[in-house]
């Protein structure tokens, strides 16, 4: 019987525990793996437990190395998060196994004495399923709320890793000291009921421990990300705000030019009364370079934009990228000028590097659009990018997002081909103006 029960918990359930721990770690990397995988981790893991128990700091080494090679040779990923995610992986098994050892433990002297022996077997089978089933539950909660991480935050999440032996340390100090002491006879009881007890709680504490861990790291790392875009919104809306002088100095060159052009055309009236023709042709060629000057590359009915978008598309012309707008907006309205122009800066400097990014020969473009409809305003950039793989929306874009939910609108992408078409709607204050705009290519 004992030799059914070795084959049973060392070959059997040794190969159900190391399965279950190769499935969620590579569910945790995010990574897809092929069954003889799995077959190849399970028999190297077996034959090494043979000689090395997996609770000694020896086993607990072997299998995390093990699982680091599978994360980097099967699962292709990076050796820090194999390492870290290998060792969390196999700690929290450690633990969970423990605190359903003590509880069975102490729940097996509720047993009667003559039907221990009957029972000894359903407590060893639901103690391996309970663990599996503790197991999973955190697994789970790791692979749910700890696993999605950019490379950059897990370089720092490699710091984890420290705290992570620390704990399999000490959890291994406390085990050893408990079986050098747990063959003293005479403890009684109520010794037995409150040594087991006491480990038992360490164990609860160390897995708390390790979840908190998790959690502070996670915390910190939002905590970061927020900084890290409130210091890109900082620094847009520092351009935003050059953006809004340059247009104020431009409709004051405007205002002047307005109030001398009296004089202007005075001048252009005696130089052709007199005859001096030639020279009248001069100076008015002087006006038609200062009005040159103070117009803009795009009339949109907003001076602000103006300057945005004609700068914004005069870099991409100077990028080879053919640029062109039809952009009709309402000014004044109850947009802030600086949403609308963190919109279409954060559109167009997408748009922009999308089409750097395509091959040498392909056609690259930039379309911006919009018009009043009702109540809405619909902004649309259109624009040639790759097409290929999933895109990711970045910081930029969900800037967009966050401006068109604060009128009440929405955002959405569409991709046809070779085609990115970004969409966004905002909801326009009643009772605004609708002012009407005209379609321009930049020059």
């Amino acid at each position: 019987m004992a030799g059914y029960l070795d084959f049973f918990n060392v070959y059997l359930m040794g190969s159900v525990e190391l399965c279950f721990q190769f499935y969620f770690f590579h569910k945790i990397l995010k990574k897809k793996v092929c069954f003889p995988a799995y077959f190849l981790f399970t028999v190297c893991a077996v034959a090494m437990v043979q000689f090395v128990p997996v609770g000694s700091i020896a086993g607990f080494v072997i299998v995390v190395s093990l699982l680091t090679a599978g994360g980097t040779l099967t699962c292709h990923a990076g050796f820090k998060s194999s390492l870290l995610y290998a060792a969390l992986i196999v700690e929290i098994m450690i633990i969970c196994y423990g605190i359903v050892k003590y509880l069975s433990s102490i729940l097996y002297l509720l047993v009667p004495d003559g039907s221990r022996d009957l029972f000894g077997i359903v407590f060893m089978l639901a103690s391996e399923f309970a663990s599996l089933g503790l197991t999973g539950i955190c697994y789970y909660m790791v692979y749910r709320y700890f696993s999605d991480y950019t490379a950059t935050e897990m370089q720092y999440m490699f710091l984890v890793f420290i705290p992570i032996s620390m704990i399999f340390l000490v959890g291994e100090y406390i085990n050893t000291i408990e079986f050098s002491i747990g063959i003293v006879e005479g403890a009684g009881l109520a010794g037995y009921l409150f040594s087991h007890g006491q480990l038992l709680a360490m164990h609860l504490l160390g897995l708390a421990s390790l979840f908190c861990i998790l959690f502070t790291y996670k915390k910190l790392q939002q905590g970061f990300r927020l900084s890290t875009e409130l210091s890109l919104l900082e620094q847009e809306e520092h351009s935003l705000n050059q953006y809004v002088e340059e247009a104020k100095a431009r409709y004051d060159a405007t205002k002047s030019f307005r109030h001398d052009i009296r004089n202007h055309i005075a001048v252009v009236k005696e130089l052709l009364q007199g005859g001096k023709i030639e020279q009248a042709v001069s100076y008015m060629e002087d006006m038609d370079g200062m009005a040159q000057e103070m117009s803009f590359p795009c009339s949109t009915n907003n001076p602000v934009v103006d300057i945005l978008v004609g700068n914004k598309l005069g870099m991409a012309k100077s990028m080879g990228i053919r640029a062109s707008c039809s952009l009709l907006l309402p000014y004044p309205c109850g947009l802030r000028d600086i949403d609308i122009c963190i919109v279409l800066s954060n559109a167009l400097d997408n748009a922009i590097h999308a089409c750097k990014n395509l091959d040498a020969g392909t056609e690259k473009y930039i379309h911006v659009s919009g018009r009043i409809q009702g109540d809405f305003l619909m902004i649309e950039t259109q624009n040639s990018f790759h097409g290929k793989g999933v895109f990711k929306e970045g910081t930029g874009l969900s800037n967009v997002k966050k401006v068109a939910e604060k009128y009440g609108g929405a955002m959405s992408i569409e991709t046809k081909g070779n085609v990115f078409v970004l969409h966004v709607l905002l909801i326009l204050p009643r009772n605004d103006p609708k002012a009407i705009g005209t379609v321009c290519t930049p020059r």
